[in-house]
């Protein structure tokens, strides 16, 4: 009981700083442009007047350039299969689990990372990484009497007992994925294979101990101040531990970002899943929410924080009712030639 006091003290503190730092970053100043060098200094007082009459102009195209250079970025950060290398990390509280109300938590860290393998086409690899806390119960029995047939003999127990809170915390199952995208196209797509691969740390509690495969694909349209799309795959178990359950899940992400000046945009990107294999009474998980992000810089590094709330209009029994996500990717744009 102390061990678990002590952990959901640790989670509530890490989770004030979070939300205390993303608070502070969304605050920053948004990515700019970097401002041009000086000019040679003149060397007659005719340099000077023209330095001087050019001005004006130069301060009225710096903020549109650093206005366009913020909107092309984020338009890149919220294409999945843009020329992009990004490295988002997603810390993601799900609330309510179980009887006793526990919270479990996710922390993805999926780096983007585009690969140019022909003269018109890319390769987008996706890899997600979670580290998960998993919280999980256990049941002790109550004792009624020793037994004293032996001194090894285990103590009696009734049917009735306590149920004390626990949780694990490790290493889930990768899900890599390769998606084959073309550089240009009115409508954006990218298609390839999702894998799930058995790495977790606590097979059958932190992940499916099974290797999965399936494909995956990525629709986008980006009109205006709106980008619109969808990411769905579906995988299938092909080997693992032959006594846990086989798998056969979808997940399909639907996103709707409406941007905003000085870099803020509004995002909806709830992820539904349904489990195949599971009956109907747990087979959906089904979102709604969103919430608000920011294209900034830290420093000298662009990023992309953000903030969203789900509420889980349908999910298995003793899944979690609602959610929180924060997120922070930090972007590396191509630097332009010459």
């Amino acid at each position: 009981m102390r061990s678990t006091l002590a952990q959901n003290l640790c989670c509530a503190n890490v989770t004030k700083m979070i939300v205390t730092g993303l608070a502070a970053i969304l605050l920053a100043p948004p990515v700019v442009a970097q401002d041009a060098g000086p000019n040679q200094q003149a060397q007659d007082q005719q340099a000077q007047d023209q330095q001087a009459q050019d001005q004006p102009a130069a301060q009225a195209q710096a903020p549109a350039a650093a206005a366009s250079n913020t909107d092309a970025l984020r338009k890149a950060a919220q294409n999945p299969v843009a020329s992009l290398i990004s490295v988002p990390i997603q810390e993601n509280w799900n609330f309510g689990v179980g009887p006793q109300d526990r919270t479990q938590n996710v922390l993805n860290i999926q780096p983007v990372i585009p690969v140019n393998v022909a003269q018109n086409w890319n390769l987008i690899i996706r890899w997600i990484t979670p580290i998960v806390y998993q919280p999980y119960s256990s049941f002790v029995p109550d004792q009624v009497g020793p037994d004293l047939s032996g001194p090894l003999a285990q103590p009696q127990q009734s049917g009735s007992g306590t149920v004390v809170p626990n949780g694990i915390y490790g290493l889930g199952d990768m899900q890599p994925a390769f998606f084959l995208s073309p550089k240009k196209s009115k409508l954006i797509w990218g298609v390839g294979p999702q894998l799930l691969l058995p790495t977790a740390t606590k097979t059958g509690i932190l992940g499916q101990g099974k290797f999965g495969i399936g494909p995956t694909i990525v629709l986008v349209v980006q009109p205006g101040k709106w980008t619109l799309g969808a990411l769905v795959n579906n995988v299938w178990s092909v080997a693992g531990h032959s006594d846990l359950p086989n798998v056969n899940q979808m997940l399909l992400q639907y996103f709707i970002n409406y941007n905003l000046p000085k870099g803020w945009y509004l995002t909806w990107q709830p992820t539904l899943t349904a489990n195949w294999e599971a009956s109907n009474g747990g087979r959906w998980v089904v979102p709604v929410g969103g919430g608000i992000g920011r294209i900034m810089k830290l420093g000298f590094q662009p990023a992309n924080v953000g903030l969203q709330f789900y509420g889980n209009t349908v999910h298995p029994p003793g899944a979690s009712p609602w959610g929180m996500r924060i997120q922070i990717a930090f972007l590396y744009p191509k630097k332009p030639k010459g």
